[in-house]
């Protein structure tokens, strides 16, 4: 599948929806109603000049919801509805939003907790093309929220739990007040497995590590005291999301290549006459990278010696390290992901640890030679040392070799002469602090103006 294209702002013909709105019931006899002219309402209001739909995505309700939704979308302009025998949020969002034409897919939960004002600015940064999902966020500065501590608890909980184990830096994965663009999520919902609850934050979570942009709404929020969510079994379900998603990332089975932008439409992509692309962040994430594996080094090397003698020790744990040094580097620094030369990069990166283990091991073999005896300490200021030219090489022996750059027509999506398209799996990853938490994780496991057309015919 292709990688995305670059952003543009909405281009629809007249009566077109811009805007296709999902509100997922399950057994909401009660609020179903009051929610759909309250939010019909208010979209008449404020989207006077651009077209939308509120879809009923009924799943699998066992009382009068589905009559009632019938009859809604058989008596209200633009109100459809659609009737799924499966339960679950996750399955009803996938199944609208695959099947909508909307540009832009907009979703909130029935009991209309968010104040619809946030509405607006939640979708014009995907209409004008500046992002490419948006959340309403309960925990962002300037939201006023009023909740019990119980559900405030357990919403922060989720999110530092987030922020610690996947490193997501979006606030509120659980708000259900969120927006895409179509074609966004034309590449991103088939990555997505969960179909219930956990279907957000999974959304959000690979949409970040894939680069997209993700718009963040402050919200004025009034939790329902009347809601119908598990909330222990939702919580256990999320926590197993997490882990699913955690281990899916680390061992690289995420395709997250086909949700790149296209080089230049990030405007830290453009080219500086007379500076080395990217050199500087690969500098910065190299030495991010070198010290967390240095610390994982030093460690097994302190382990591995209260068992064995120095030079097996260093051996055992350079090749561990290298080996956790080798994927953190192609990931974090040199922006290669997926599993595609996974094995020929770890080949390559064994034979730097090679010219590594000589500098390490000579230099051990010289402090022996000076001394009978040296103290453990004298062994690690001698391998420190050691270990800091072998970094020189090794970034040298990364960049030029292992993991080099490429070719300017190739970065600009341009094909090869053979006609083959440009290889997803090169490029460059930012690094900031949230990366060096990735990088750390690395290391231990193995290491957003809407355009709207006079002429729908010819979407001009």
């Amino acid at each position: 599948m292709d990688s995305l294209p670059a952003r543009r702002p909405v281009s629809v013909g007249r009566g077109e929806p811009v805007l296709d709105v999902v509100i997922p019931v399950y057994n909401e006899e009660k609020d179903l109603e009051s929610c759909v002219l309250r939010l019909h309402e208010h979209l008449t209001r404020t989207f006077p000049y651009y077209g939308f739909r509120i879809t009923i995505a009924d799943n699998a309700s066992t009382d009068t919801t589905p009559l009632i939704a019938a009859r809604l979308a058989a008596t209200m302009e633009r109100v459809a509805s659609v009737r799924l025998e499966q339960k679950g949020r996750g399955r009803a969002l996938r199944t609208v939003w695959s099947q909508s034409d909307a540009p832009v897919l907009a979703y909130m939960d029935v009991d209309l907790s968010t104040d619809l004002n946030a509405l607006l600015p939640l979708v014009a940064p995907l209409m004008s093309g500046h992002s490419d999902l948006a959340i309403g966020s309960r925990l962002a500065s300037g939201s006023r929220v009023v909740r019990g501590r119980k559900r405030e608890f357990i919403s922060r909980a989720y999110n530092l739990i987030l922020r610690g184990s996947l490193a997501a830096r979006f606030s509120d994965a659980q708000c259900g007040f969120k927006a895409i663009r179509k074609d966004v999520a034309e590449r991103l919902l088939p990555l997505v497995e969960d179909t219930g609850w956990f279907f957000d934050t999974e959304m959000l979570v690979l949409a970040e590590r894939a680069g997209l942009r993700i718009h963040e709404v402050p919200v004025d929020w009034v939790d329902d005291p009347n809601s119908t969510v598990h909330i222990v079994r939702t919580a256990t379900d999320d926590l197993k999301g997490v882990w699913r998603v955690g281990r899916a990332l680390g061992t690289g089975r995420m395709p997250l290549d086909r949700l790149r932008r296209p080089f230049g439409d990030d405007p830290r992509d453009r080219e500086l006459s007379g500076v080395p692309r990217g050199l500087a962040r690969q500098v910065v994430g190299f030495c991010v990278v070198g010290v967390l594996s240095t610390l994982f080094y030093l460690g097994l090397y302190t382990l591995f010696r209260l068992g064995t003698g120095a030079q097996v020790a260093n051996a055992l744990a350079l090749l561990v390290s290298a080996v956790a040094n080798t994927a953190a580097n192609r990931r974090l620094t040199f922006g290669v992901r997926g599993r595609d030369r996974a094995v020929r990069h770890q080949a390559q990166g064994l034979v730097v640890f090679a010219i590594g283990l000589a500098l390490t091991s000579g230099s051990l073999a010289v402090l022996n030679a000076a001394a009978d005896d040296p103290a453990h300490t004298t062994e690690l200021a001698v391998l420190i040392a050691a270990n800091l030219a072998a970094t020189v090489v090794r970034f040298l022996l990364f960049r030029s070799w292992v993991f080099p750059s490429e070719p300017a027509g190739r970065r600009a999506g341009s094909e090869t002469a053979e006609g083959l398209p440009p290889d997803p799996d090169q490029g460059l990853a930012d690094v900031d602090a949230a990366e060096v938490v990735e990088a750390a994780e690395a290391v231990v496991i193995s290491s957003e103006t809407i355009v709207v057309d006079e002429d729908p015919r010819t979407g001009r």
